[in-house]
């Protein structure tokens, strides 16, 4: 994002997105104006930044500084302004300050002029008065699609799966492997056939099961193909990271597109910070305690990375960080280890991270065989 000048003379617009309509919230000089405009309407929000203008009695030409938070409508307004040439913020929502009331008011109108203050202080160079998203690319975001409709896949798989045993388990019918073959031989728990009614529930499940295989299968397909060989950064990343032992194709290609491949980061602890793996301690007077992590970052590489720190353990123990782990908790209770196992995630993190910019492997860390 471009430097945003600090002039008086700079239109702020601060937007409260919603499904149906948006509230915009200008300011300039000390004076606000509030507009509502249909959800979407790209031509409606042009002219009520014109109007706008004419208001506060700016020329044409004068700078728009604007912001709203981040949420379902994701990036698309924030490319849209960036091409209308307005210097656009997109805030982090759980960056906002809120008051300490017990109860307090909460409208859309209140929410947009409580945006706009923040912005105005934002310009004036306050710029811890919240955190600001960094806004991927076109491509990089589209490049996130594919593992993330696998994700959907197998959950929904993992449903079909469900529906079809507990269908079963109504007639006393337990199986371990669903297949068109398997629940087509079933009886019930006296030897009878199922009711017709069953068998129709039981064959059309059966098909939007085997249509999510077909489209898991494919999609898995197209991510092996790409991880032989590599048409951008991030899957050449991802095959990187597919040369360690313990990591498989899930994972880096997860790891790739949800964080390394689009991400920059300065040291260790950005990239802890942005995974939400760092502590929270809190500490007032004789009271000190931790309270856990942040899981203020990206929730799939949190996740990621815990599964893949118990296999780290499993295909690496000769590495130092497992060695660092069994060590500090190897003789604790399984509480413990639950507790340690977070921690290898986030050192795992950062020395993958090391691998992937820097070419530094894990010390005592193993390739795969050719």
């Amino acid at each position: 994002m471009s430097t945003v000048a600090k002039s008086a003379e700079s239109l702020l617009m601060a937007m409260e997105l919603s499904n149906s309509d948006w509230k915009l919230a200008f300011g300039s000089g000390g004076r606000m104006r509030k507009v509502t405009v249909e959800a979407g309407d790209v031509v409606g929000l042009r002219e009520a930044m014109m109007r706008a203008r004419h208001k506060f009695g700016l020329g044409p030409a004068v700078e728009v500084v604007s912001c709203y938070e981040a949420g379902r409508d994701g990036f698309w307004i924030h490319r849209m302004l960036e091409a209308e040439g307005v210097d656009n913020l997109v805030v982090d929502p759980a960056s906002i300050e809120r008051p300490r009331r017990a109860r307090t008011v909460k409208t859309d109108r209140l929410d947009a002029e409580k945006l706009l203050e923040m912005l105005e202080r934002w310009v004036r160079g306050e710029k811890r008065v919240w955190r600001v998203v960094r806004v991927p690319e076109a491509a990089e975001e589209d490049a996130r699609q594919l593992h993330r409709e696998l994700e959907r896949l197998k959950k929904e798989r993992n449903e079909h799966l469900s529906r079809i045993r507990s269908v079963l388990v109504l007639h006393g019918v337990r199986i371990k492997s669903v297949s068109a073959h398997t629940v087509g031989a079933v009886r019930d728990w006296q030897g009878c056939e199922l009711g017709e009614g069953v068998r129709q529930d039981l064959n059309r499940e059966l098909a939007r099961l085997e249509l999510v295989r077909g489209q898991i299968a494919e999609v898995e397909s197209i991510q092996k193909e790409a991880l032989k060989v590599p048409a951008n950064e991030a899957q050449r990343k991802a095959q990187k990271l597919l040369r360690l032992r313990s990591v498989g194709p899930v994972s880096s290609w997860t790891l790739s597109h949800e964080f390394f491949g689009w991400r920059e980061f300065d040291n260790r602890r950005q990239v802890g910070a942005s995974a939400g793996l760092t502590g929270t301690p809190y500490a007032s007077g004789q009271s000190s305690r931790d309270q856990g992590i942040s899981k203020a970052g990206n929730p799939r590489v949190r996740r990621v990375m815990v599964e893949l720190a118990w296999s780290w353990l499993r295909y690496q123990p000769h590495s130092e960080l497992s060695r660092w782990f069994w060590r500090r908790f190897g003789h604790g209770t399984s509480r413990m280890r639950r507790v340690g196992i977070v921690a290898l995630a986030r050192k795992l993190l950062v020395a993958l991270w090391k691998y992937v910019e820097k070419d530094e492997l894990p010390a005592g860390a193993v390739l795969k065989a050719a």
